[in-house]
């Protein structure tokens, strides 16, 4: 009788155990932060950056982990694959928004499977010419490349990054005819147009402005809807009279897919807190990326209009990854 009074009470008391655990504040644990890219690029040195003050934000340790492969797809489908707990999320860029155009037959499903938690931030795409093509504003580039259809080059880091699909949505804006030159890496792009090899590219701010200031190459606009403080002197597409070109690369974070909403909420606060501290967000500008630090609604309706927007392009351009 006493065993079985015992085993009772230890019954009754699981209901009441397992609700204390669940009442317990998140985090519990490390939180393990998936980037989806080689250690090193734009994703992993924002993480470094922002990953003390997240850490104090957010009373535990982040462990960041890079799982390079597939442009981003490989380590975008551990993510959506873990347990919905808010342990395990991903820090990735524009390639979340890129890749649902790019590869019909996804893993996952990028707004299914996922939760957005926050946008970091944004950065501008620049209009790179060399200066020997002759022109230093976006009307007489534009202008040229009309009175020359199909014989003007860009150099881009390969079929389906970023860079290629900014020159495409220009392509289709302005209703010009450019060709293509994809290379391995934006790197080696990057140094043939210095070069005077191909004669412009879209390249990331950071990436850009060293050329800029330095007079080998010459930015003729930005995207985005205002300047960037990394090249202030470069009027936006819109100021120039062509609309539509929002192609700025973004940065954010994601959950699986029924991750509590408490959790989701205590990411967002905590890096969205990190990105827009003065300190940080003084550094980021800086390294020419735009801190945003959105709310999880917010960031959501972004990547909706950003998927749609670039299947789009992808579409219409006929683009076929290599």
């Amino acid at each position: 009788m006493l065993r079985r009074r015992t085993l009772l009470s230890a019954t009754l008391a699981l209901p009441g155990a397992a609700a204390l655990a669940q009442a317990q504040p998140f985090p519990q644990r490390p939180v393990r932060v998936i980037i989806p890219f080689a250690p090193g690029g734009g994703t992993d040195n924002l993480a470094r950056l922002i990953e003390p003050l997240v850490n104090r934000r957010l009373g535990q340790n982040l462990v960041i982990e890079t799982r390079p492969g597939a442009g981003g797809v490989i380590g975008t489908e551990i993510v959506a694959r873990a347990e919905p707990d808010g342990y395990t999320v991903l820090m990735t860029d524009a390639s979340f928004t890129i890749n649902p155009g790019l590869h019909p037959r996804l893993p996952f499903d990028a707004e299914k499977d996922f939760v957005a938690v926050t946008m970091l931030a944004s950065g501008s795409s620049v209009l790179l010419v060399h200066p020997s093509l002759g022109v230093r504003t976006l009307q007489e580039f534009l202008a040229l490349a009309r009175a020359r259809p199909g014989q003007l080059s860009y150099a881009s880091g390969g079929n389906g990054t970023g860079p290629h699909l900014a020159a495409e949505l220009v392509k289709i804006q302005a209703n010009i005819e450019l060709v293509h030159v994809p290379y391995r890496g934006t790197g080696p792009a990057t140094n043939d147009v210095v070069a005077g090899h191909v004669p412009l590219m879209f390249n990331g701010m950071s990436a850009a402005k060293p050329h800029v200031e330095a007079g080998r190459l010459i930015a003729l606009a930005v995207t985005g809807e205002q300047r960037n403080p990394g090249l202030p002197d470069v009027p936006t597409f819109d100021e120039q009279g062509l609309h539509g070109i929002e192609a700025s690369s973004i940065w954010g974070i994601y959950a699986p897919a029924r991750t509590p909403e408490a959790a989701v909420l205590k990411l967002s606060q905590s890096f969205a807190g990190a990105v827009t501290d003065p300190a940080i967000a003084q550094r980021l500008e800086y390294l020419g990326f735009t801190p945003v630090g959105s709310d999880p609604a917010t960031h959501a309706q972004r990547v909706a209009a950003d998927i749609a927007r670039w299947r789009n392009v992808i579409r219409t351009a006929g683009i076929r990854v290599d």
